[in-house]
């Protein structure tokens, strides 16, 4: 199951983690956010221990989603070292996600 990262959470989660991080900016009337669901928490599990998989709920989180420019969901952002390393805008393929988490290690 992916983590659920907030303003309370965000700074320790995923700016202080030792490992990558790549957040889900989402929406729970977002239909492509709800397709994506699935594929995060599968993906979250296969990368369990090597990267940290989460979300943030953009309705909830609005300076979150500011800070990193979210304009369209669902948005995911790729964290390395607590920097953005990559950002991906839509739903996509399981494959495609996966790749995108591979080029973080």
């Amino acid at each position: 199951m992916a983590y659920k990262f907030t303003t309370a959470n965000f700074e320790k989660e995923v700016l202080e983690s030792e490992v990558p991080v790549v957040v889900d900016f989402y929406a729970d009337w977002c239909g492509p956010c709800k397709m994506m669901g699935p594929v995060v928490d599968k993906l979250a599990q296969a990368f369990e221990g090597k990267v940290k998989i989460g979300k943030v709920n953009v309705d909830e989180d609005v300076a979150i989603a500011q800070k990193y420019r979210v304009a369209s969901i669902p948005t995911f952002v790729f964290f390395k070292d607590g920097q953005v390393a990559q950002t991906a805008v839509g739903a996509m393929s399981a494959a495609a996600l996966e790749e995108k988490i591979n080029s973080l290690l």
